[in-house]
């Protein structure tokens, strides 16, 4: 599409120009012939035309003067278009211009933040620039001109391309990586803890639940046997005949130790 938007520029301003050319040429020759034909030399211009009901005389040299006197008011239009053209030329190399040069920058500041440029000094840097520039397949068509002027602003931004080398940003790159799987990682921990604690938190729930139903089933068993208690303490105490005293008192008092 840029290959055919070129050709048809280049084709208008061809045209243009042969217009250009044309229009003057063919004003000085109906001036030259307008002039013979008013000093006598030429005849003019024959033309049979009427007005209504009746013919014009000599309209073939009225019509010969106002065709002379249209050319040249184009002609006198013409400087006017020309500089127009001009300007739209000129607009139009220097948008070109700017193109190639940011072209030329991008890959001598590219080849500036990998590390290929070795010198110091400010004419020997812009020099190896100009070499790299004038030897990139891409770039040769261009004029030595551009190529010095993206040399000299890749010069300038030295120290960005220092700055912001590929080594450096490439570092600085796997460094946030490893950081963000870092997080990644105890992102992971955490929710693997959350996990363990919910789990902890629901057994200790259930163990809790466990030993209150055990305390309840307890205390509802030492109830039940301090109601039985008297019933066997009556029993107990009644004196078998093979037995003494001293045995049943002692029956007696061992209820309430099984209770306690």
């Amino acid at each position: 599409m840029t290959a055919l938007h070129t050709m048809t520029l280049q084709f208008q301003n061809a045209f243009l120009r042969l217009t250009f050319f044309l229009i003057c040429a063919t004003a000085l020759a109906s001036v030259s012939a307008t002039l013979l034909s008013a000093l006598g030399v030429l005849p003019w211009l024959s033309i049979q035309a009427g007005f209504g009901d009746g013919t014009v005389t000599d309209a073939g040299m009225y019509v010969q003067i106002g065709l002379t006197v249209l050319i040249l008011m184009l002609a006198f239009y013409l400087p006017a278009n020309a500089r127009m053209m001009a300007l739209e030329n000129n607009h139009r190399k220097f948008a070109l211009n700017m193109h190639d040069i940011s072209a030329a920058y991008q890959m001598a500041h590219a080849a500036d933040r990998e590390g290929l440029f070795m010198m110091s000094s400010e004419f020997d840097a812009v020099k190896e620039r100009m070499a790299f520039l004038r030897h990139h397949p891409d770039l040769q068509s261009l004029e030595p001109e551009i190529l010095e002027l993206a040399a000299q602003m890749s010069q300038i931004s030295h120290e960005l391309a220092e700055t912001y080398g590929d080594a450096r940003v490439n570092r600085a790159r796997t460094f946030l990586q490893q950081r963000q799987e870092e997080i990644e990682q105890f992102q992971k921990r955490i929710e693997e803890a959350q996990v363990i604690q919910n789990e902890l938190r629901q057994w200790t729930h259930d163990v809790e639940m466990e030993e209150s139903i055990a305390k309840s089933q307890l205390a509802r068993l030492r109830d039940e046997l301090f109601e039985l208690l008297p019933e066997l303490s009556a029993q107990l105490q009644a004196p078998p005949k093979d037995k003494t005293s001293k045995a049943s008192s002692v029956i007696a008092m061992s209820p309430p130790r099984a209770a306690e």
